[in-house]
């Protein structure tokens, strides 16, 4: 069975969530339980991205991936941490945002 490619992406996109945020609470990889969990999240993360951009092309698949990325760990960060973002960390996200949406609905780039 072939998993659809926007669906490869977005397991990539949680388990890179979830290994940065574990990479917090690894405490510099002193602590090994969270360590493990961003080594595997990360390798998980990775090869997802590897199957992805048999379909879809680099720049758009690493547009999707960190930006929705980054928005996801600001949340995470906000929950867990009670990291709250000011003025202009959320005007950033949202740039950050509407590049991904441009990216997907106007760009042009084909595959091979």
């Amino acid at each position: 069975m072939r998993l659809p490619p926007y669906l490869l992406l977005a397991i990539a996109i949680v388990a890179e969530v979830i290994a940065t945020s574990a990479l917090r609470a690894s405490d510099g990889f002193t602590r090994w339980l969270p360590a493990v969990v961003v080594v595997f999240g990360y390798g998980v993360s990775f090869y997802m991205l590897s199957l992805t951009l048999k379909s879809i092309p680099v720049g758009i698949v690493y547009a999707i991936w960190s930006g929705v990325g980054i928005v996801l760990i600001t949340l995470v960060a906000l929950v867990m941490y009670k990291q709250v973002p000011d003025l202009p960390a959320m005007a950033g996200l949202g740039l950050i945002i509407a590049g991904v949406v441009v990216l997907n609905l106007f760009s042009k780039v084909q595959t091979h």
